[in-house]
Protein backbone atom coordinates (compact mmCIF):
# COMPACT_ATOMS: atom_id res chain seq x y z
CA UNK A 1 0.00 0.00 0.00
CA UNK A 2 2.73 2.59 0.68
CA UNK A 3 4.56 1.46 -2.54
CA UNK A 4 1.34 2.49 -4.77
CA UNK A 5 1.18 5.43 -2.48
CA UNK A 6 5.24 6.43 -2.75
CA UNK A 7 4.81 5.91 -6.41
CA UNK A 8 1.28 8.40 -6.90
CA UNK A 9 3.06 11.17 -5.05
CA UNK A 10 6.49 10.78 -7.23
CA UNK A 11 4.51 11.00 -10.53
CA UNK A 12 1.90 13.71 -9.67
CA UNK A 13 4.53 15.93 -7.71
CA UNK A 14 6.80 16.73 -10.77
CA UNK A 15 6.35 19.68 -12.65
CA UNK A 16 4.76 18.59 -16.05
CA UNK A 17 4.04 20.52 -19.15
CA UNK A 18 1.25 22.13 -20.63
CA UNK A 19 -1.12 20.25 -22.93
CA UNK A 20 0.92 19.80 -26.26
CA UNK A 21 4.09 21.43 -25.26
CA UNK A 22 7.00 19.76 -26.34
CA UNK A 23 9.42 20.56 -24.22
CA UNK A 24 8.68 21.70 -19.99
CA UNK A 25 10.89 24.85 -20.59
CA UNK A 26 8.66 26.47 -23.43
CA UNK A 27 5.33 25.04 -21.51
CA UNK A 28 6.83 27.09 -18.31
CA UNK A 29 7.57 30.40 -20.23
CA UNK A 30 4.25 30.38 -21.54
CA UNK A 31 2.52 30.12 -18.97
CA UNK A 32 4.16 32.90 -16.93
CA UNK A 33 3.65 35.16 -20.28
CA UNK A 34 3.54 38.89 -19.22
CA UNK A 35 -0.29 40.01 -18.93
CA UNK A 36 0.03 43.62 -20.47
CA UNK A 37 2.31 45.84 -22.46
CA UNK A 38 3.84 49.38 -22.39
CA UNK A 39 3.74 51.44 -25.57
CA UNK A 40 5.65 54.54 -25.51
CA UNK A 41 4.21 57.29 -28.17
CA UNK A 42 5.33 60.77 -29.12
CA UNK A 43 2.77 62.87 -27.51
CA UNK A 44 4.26 65.61 -29.25
CA UNK A 45 3.49 64.62 -33.29
CA UNK A 46 1.61 65.55 -35.54
CA UNK A 47 -2.52 65.12 -35.18
CA UNK A 48 -3.83 63.20 -38.09
CA UNK A 49 -6.70 65.28 -40.09
CA UNK A 50 -9.52 63.52 -39.85
CA UNK A 51 -9.68 61.98 -43.45
CA UNK A 52 -7.12 59.64 -42.64
CA UNK A 53 -8.47 59.01 -39.38
CA UNK A 54 -11.39 57.84 -41.36
CA UNK A 55 -9.72 55.74 -44.25
CA UNK A 56 -7.85 53.90 -41.28
CA UNK A 57 -9.82 53.33 -38.67
CA UNK A 58 -13.72 54.04 -39.44
CA UNK A 59 -14.36 52.94 -43.33
CA UNK A 60 -14.13 49.32 -42.92
CA UNK A 61 -18.05 50.29 -41.71
CA UNK A 62 -19.14 53.81 -42.67
CA UNK A 63 -17.84 53.62 -46.50
CA UNK A 64 -20.68 50.31 -46.62
CA UNK A 65 -22.74 51.08 -44.12
CA UNK A 66 -22.21 47.84 -42.41
CA UNK A 67 -24.31 46.29 -39.45
CA UNK A 68 -26.42 49.71 -39.61
CA UNK A 69 -23.50 52.34 -39.54
CA UNK A 70 -24.44 55.46 -41.19
CA UNK A 71 -22.85 55.54 -44.77
CA UNK A 72 -20.18 58.41 -45.39
CA UNK A 73 -21.81 61.25 -46.74
CA UNK A 74 -25.34 59.99 -46.18
CA UNK A 75 -27.16 63.25 -45.17
CA UNK A 76 -30.14 61.61 -44.29
CA UNK A 77 -28.52 58.84 -41.90
CA UNK A 78 -26.24 61.60 -40.12
CA UNK A 79 -28.98 63.62 -39.74
CA UNK A 80 -30.67 62.16 -36.16
CA UNK A 81 -27.34 61.73 -35.13
CA UNK A 82 -26.15 65.39 -36.08
CA UNK A 83 -28.61 66.63 -34.06
CA UNK A 84 -27.44 65.16 -30.60
CA UNK A 85 -24.43 66.99 -31.21
CA UNK A 86 -20.68 66.20 -31.74
CA UNK A 87 -20.33 65.32 -27.87
CA UNK A 88 -22.19 62.95 -28.29
CA UNK A 89 -21.03 61.45 -31.73
CA UNK A 90 -17.63 61.61 -30.12
CA UNK A 91 -18.73 60.11 -26.87
CA UNK A 92 -20.31 57.50 -28.91
CA UNK A 93 -17.30 56.42 -31.07
CA UNK A 94 -14.85 56.43 -28.35
CA UNK A 95 -16.91 54.08 -25.67
CA UNK A 96 -19.10 52.20 -28.79
CA UNK A 97 -22.78 52.28 -29.65
CA UNK A 98 -24.57 49.33 -30.52
CA UNK A 99 -22.45 46.95 -32.77
CA UNK A 100 -19.45 49.68 -33.18
CA UNK A 101 -16.91 48.48 -31.24
CA UNK A 102 -15.04 51.18 -28.89
CA UNK A 103 -12.38 53.11 -30.69
CA UNK A 104 -10.84 55.02 -27.53
CA UNK A 105 -7.31 53.44 -26.63
CA UNK A 106 -6.09 52.46 -30.17
CA UNK A 107 -3.69 53.79 -32.82
CA UNK A 108 -5.53 57.07 -33.08
CA UNK A 109 -5.82 60.18 -29.61
CA UNK A 110 -9.11 60.87 -28.42
CA UNK A 111 -8.58 64.32 -30.57
CA UNK A 112 -7.92 61.94 -33.57
CA UNK A 113 -10.91 60.21 -33.08
CA UNK A 114 -13.26 63.07 -32.82
CA UNK A 115 -11.56 64.70 -36.08
CA UNK A 116 -12.53 61.24 -37.72
CA UNK A 117 -16.28 62.08 -36.55
CA UNK A 118 -16.32 65.74 -37.47
CA UNK A 119 -15.23 64.71 -41.48
CA UNK A 120 -17.90 62.49 -41.10
CA UNK A 121 -20.86 64.32 -40.24
CA UNK A 122 -19.25 67.74 -42.26
CA UNK A 123 -19.52 65.33 -45.03
CA UNK A 124 -23.04 65.24 -44.20
CA UNK A 125 -24.43 68.65 -43.45
CA UNK A 126 -22.97 69.51 -40.49
CA UNK A 127 -21.06 72.33 -39.35
CA UNK A 128 -18.50 71.14 -36.72
CA UNK A 129 -15.03 72.74 -36.38
CA UNK A 130 -11.97 70.65 -36.20
CA UNK A 131 -10.67 69.75 -33.00
CA UNK A 132 -7.42 71.14 -32.10
CA UNK A 133 -5.33 69.31 -29.83
CA UNK A 134 -5.53 70.78 -26.28
CA UNK A 135 -3.25 73.34 -24.78
CA UNK A 136 -0.60 72.42 -22.59
CA UNK A 137 -0.43 73.46 -18.93
CA UNK A 138 0.70 76.49 -18.28
CA UNK A 139 4.32 75.95 -16.07
CA UNK A 140 4.09 77.66 -13.11
CA UNK A 141 6.50 80.38 -12.19
CA UNK A 142 9.12 80.07 -8.89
Amino acid sequence: MFVIIGLVFFVTSGPTPAAGAVNLEKSLSERIQKVGAIEIRDANRPLRAGAEVFKNQCSACHATGLAGSPKFGDAAAWAPRIKTGLASLVNSALKGKNAMAPQGGGDFSDVEIARGVVYMANAAGAKFAEPQAPAAAPVAAK
